[in-house]
């Protein structure tokens, strides 16, 4: 079996565009030109003054490492690391144990960073029990997760200087509770007329 002469002409073409294709695939890049200080100016004797080149990098280019060969890794935080509200988390809170809102909002702050404020305003919060709808959130962001422990009465705020998170009443919900109980003395009750 001999192979002719004008099959080989045909894949002579096909197997060097291919090596070339290949070669070019492996080239590297070079590393940028080292940075040479560049006369400025000529002073009154003749001499030249030598300022160096800024070694500052534009705004637009991102630092990266190489790990292996092929790969690529860039030197910038991810955004779920500097802003830790973004950060995913799940709770699953087992339902035999007879938990609080309180309780199950220190368990989702647990290993995010932040810890829960105690105020006097915010016992009433914590003390509530937790429905049976939140033994199991997420995956949620972290804000959303504890607004969802919280309720639509409480107001989330985020001290990230000290890493706290407070709850605050809604000032619509906080005008909704009544001050005085109607049975207080010194009032009698109002007869409704039809």
């Amino acid at each position: 079996m001999r192979l002719s002469a004008s099959f080989l002409r045909h894949l002579a073409a096909p197997a060097a565009l291919g090596g070339a294709i290949f070669v070019a695939g492996c080239a590297t890049t070079t590393s940028p030109p080292a940075l040479t200080p560049t006369p400025t100016s000529v002073g009154d004797a003749g001499t030249s003054t030598v300022q160096p080149m800024s070694t500052e990098l534009p705004a637009d280019v991102v630092p990266v490492a190489r790990y292996g060969r092929y790969t690529l890794v860039e030197l910038v935080p991810q955004p779920v690391q500097r802003d830790l509200m973004r950060q995913v988390v799940e709770v699953a809170i087992p339902p035999s144990f007879d938990a609080s809102v309180g309780d199950a909002l220190r368990h989702v702050l647990l290993r995010t960073g932040y810890r829960l404020c105690d105020t006097p305003d915010t016992t009433p919060l914590y003390a509530l029990p937790l429905p049976a709808a939140h033994l199991r959130l997420g995956p949620l962001p972290l804000r959303d997760a504890l607004l969802a422990l919280a309720g639509q009465a409480w107001e989330l705020s985020i001290d990230d200087g000290l890493r706290q998170v407070c709850f605050a009443r809604h000032r619509a919900s906080a005008a909704a509770i009544p001050t005085a109980p109607d049975d207080a003395p010194g009032t009698e009750p109002q007869e409704v007329q039809p």
